[in-house]
């Protein structure tokens, strides 16, 4: 199984940017943890982060035939980008959307999800651990 994990803008900036709201914990900290939940599952991982809309477009349609699953944090991406909507429902690759905090306890306008229209399935407000429950359920599909 291989898994192409994405996340957006600003989250290279994990530890510094708001800490109250998206903990201490830097991007590597998020990079190595998904990473070694792969590794202890025999999954196959790329972890992508870009504060640019095209490249993580680009990262989708690039998946499209060498990867079994996607998780996606677009991020602020999440309530503006129709691009990523229409790219992940082109690839029809499955895919989870995950976000550190709940958006849904947060402003009224984090509330609309674009790229959560395509995916299967929305962790929230999970920290870190968002990831690992993405990627366990997008292993429970390809065990199937």
């Amino acid at each position: 199984m291989k898994l192409l994990v994405i996340n957006g803008p600003n989250l290279n900036m994990l530890g510094i940017r708001e800490p109250d709201i998206y903990g201490r914990q830097t991007y590597q900290d998020l990079v190595s943890y998904v990473n070694q939940i792969c590794a202890q599952k025999g999954i196959a991982c790329e972890v992508f982060q870009s504060n640019h809309e095209g490249d993580i477009v680009d990262k989708i349609q690039a998946a499209y035939g060498n990867t079994d699953g996607i998780v996606i944090n677009p991020a602020a991406y999440t309530h503006t980008s129709v691009a990523i909507l229409d790219a992940l429902k082109a690839v029809c690759i499955p895919a989870v959307e995950v976000h550190l905090s709940d958006v849904n306890a947060r402003e009224s306008f984090r509330h609309i999800s674009y790229a959560g229209m395509a995916c299967e399935k929305t962790y929230a407000g999970f920290g870190f651990e968002g990831y690992k429950m993405a990627i366990e359920y997008l292993e429970g599909k390809n065990n199937l």
